[in-house]
């Protein structure tokens, strides 16, 4: 009589484990990380390095936060300027965002500008974009109603990840 053998392949593993959550930070958010140590979104910061988050990222987006820090902190070196871009980039998957996804199903933002973190949640099937900025914000009804992703400043983020139900940030 043998033993009763255990399946222990990949997919059984896989499919016992949920899927490590991906979000979008807007370009403010990731400053606040990188290059002025926020004290609010340390909580996602820490997830994102003990990889129970992941990022994403696109060369639109990734464009801008090259730009930012410069506007944001002028008094900021080059050098640390670099290194706040390498900090972020190291936890991000970059995804290519085709050009006629542009608008597929989303809301508009009033600054055009600012519609490129939302195609890429929605293309990159991000569960939240984490952002202060109103123009977005004022979008977060639509897209909740759509289930696309959830639109939440930081701080609601962390309120909503917090629950033991979601289990995001703990670790």
């Amino acid at each position: 009589m043998g033993y009763p053998k255990i399946d222990s392949s990949p997919t059984l593993l896989i499919e016992q484990t949920p899927p490590i959550p991906l979000l979008v930070l807007d370009t403010n958010t990731v400053l606040d990380w990188v290059a002025f140590g926020d004290p609010q979104v340390q909580p996602i910061v820490n997830a994102i390095q003990r990889g129970t988050l992941r990022l994403a990222a696109s060369d639109a987006c990734l464009q801008e936060l090259r730009r930012a820090p410069g506007h944001a902190q002028p008094n900021l070196y080059a050098a640390a300027q670099a290194l706040a871009f390498e900090r972020y980039l190291a936890h991000a998957s970059v995804f290519d965002i085709p050009e006629r996804a542009e608008a597929m199903g989303l809301p508009l933002c009033d600054d055009p500008d600012k519609q490129k973190f939302l195609e890429l949640a929605r293309h990159a099937r991000a569960s939240h974009l984490v952002t202060r900025d109103n123009a977005r914000l004022k979008l977060a009804r639509r897209l909740a109603e759509s289930g696309r992703f959830a639109l939440l400043v930081p701080d609601a983020f962390l309120r909503r990840t917090k629950r033991p139900e979601h289990g995001l940030l703990r670790g």
